[in-house]
């Protein structure tokens, strides 16, 4: 009779708390998160905002930068400095020409980092530009905990980031056609003898579901891994730093994701009327676009929001408000709401912007 009340016990506590259920996968990493690319949401973490060395997932940064100087099909004539960058190359010969494109997809797969030296000089006018570039942007991305020094990610000690960082980092640049193109390349033949074989494992054998990503490794860093991964309808990204077992800890982490949560709409596009509180007045709105998440079954049954409109002297352009969504208390997401007026004329600028650049109109 004991055993029996025990295990009622045992399965009330599971029942009460849905978490013990979806007990989280073990992880090697000293430091991990799993994010959700669309919404941001991270589902799991370890360890997510100490600074670490980040070895050569540093050329995430390197190539999103490349890829949107606009200069992928110019030809680069490599320097001395970048043949003689140590460590991983494609063997740039000094003097050489070679499209920025293949050196970002030598980059990309075979973590060249005489190609990093190369691009970063052609695209910054030198590596000292280029990583001086590098920090902007982390910083225009959010990315409070990172520090550039090079292009490459050789160990420095004024070069370093995060698991969450360099998850913010890639969820930006996987929204780039071109950068999912070059990530996603199992392998790729440039102007050379032979092709090129894309290093991270996860995406040539491990794991159908991967899309991309991008291997690191020094002594002092570890085995750092940056990927992203594409299953029912939910692109998550992992990232694992100092990780001894780093493809089994994606697995595991992307399986636990996909298992445990569903892209679930809480707010869809189009008008919406809000109660103003303060008056017990009316005043309508517009999302732009449907409010999206990934939530787990018990969440789907929690969520709640909060909806603030500003008056009329705070008020920007066109946003009149903002609707913040919480689970548990904690706040997941927030949206902009949008005035339907300026909706109309937002739609309509973009009409003709599309048009004047059909057209060749600048």
């Amino acid at each position: 009779m004991r055993y029996i009340v025990i295990s009622f016990c045992l399965l009330s506590v599971i029942f009460l708390n849905p978490t013990i259920g979806r007990a989280e996968p073990s992880i090697s990493a000293n430091n991990a998160v799993l994010m959700e690319q669309s919404s941001g949401r991270v589902l799991l973490e370890k360890k997510a905002h100490d600074k670490r060395p980040i070895a050569s997932i540093t050329k995430i940064m390197t190539a999103i930068i490349a890829i949107e100087s606009g200069k992928l099909n110019e030809t680069v004539t490599v320097s001395r400095r970048a043949v003689y960058t140590v460590g991983s190359s494609i063997y740039l010969e000094q003097g050489e020409k070679i499209k920025l494109k293949d050196l970002v997809y030598g980059l990309m797969l075979r973590s060249g980092n005489d190609a990093a030296v190369a691009i970063s000089e052609y695209v910054g006018g030198s590596m000292e530009g280029f990583t001086h570039l590098m920090n902007k942007k982390a910083q225009w991305l959010g990315m409070t905990n990172t520090s550039f020094d090079n292009p490459h990610g050789l160990d420095s000690e004024d070069h370093y980031s995060t698991a969450y960082d360099m998850a913010l980092l890639m969820r930006y640049a996987m929204d780039n056609e071109q950068f999912r193109q070059i990530t996603g390349s199992k392998s790729y033949k440039p102007e050379r003898a032979y092709a090129w074989q894309n290093k991270n494992k996860l995406l040539t054998q491990l794991y159908e579901y991967c899309i991309g990503g991008k291997t690191g490794y020094t002594r002092i860093a570890g085995r750092t891994l940056v990927t992203a991964a594409e299953k029912n309808d939910m692109n998550l990204i992992a990232v694992t730093l100092d990780a001894p077992d780093d493809w089994q800890d994606h697995i595991g982490m992307y399986e636990w994701g996909y298992k445990n949560y569903a892209m679930t709409t809480i707010g869809n596009q189009g008008k919406v009327n809000y109660n103003i509180k303060e008056s017990r007045d009316y005043t309508s709105g517009y999302l732009h676009e449907d409010i999206t998440i990934p939530l787990n079954r018990h969440e789907q049954k929690e969520i709640e929001s909060r909806t603030f409109i500003l008056n009329n002297a705070n008020r920007t352009e066109d946003i009149i408000g903002k609707t913040i969504y919480f689970i548990n208390s904690v706040p997941v997401i927030e949206t902009p709401i949008y005035s339907e007026k300026k909706q109309d004329e937002n739609f309509f600028a973009d009409i003709v912007s599309i048009y004047k650049h059909i057209i060749g109109f600048n």
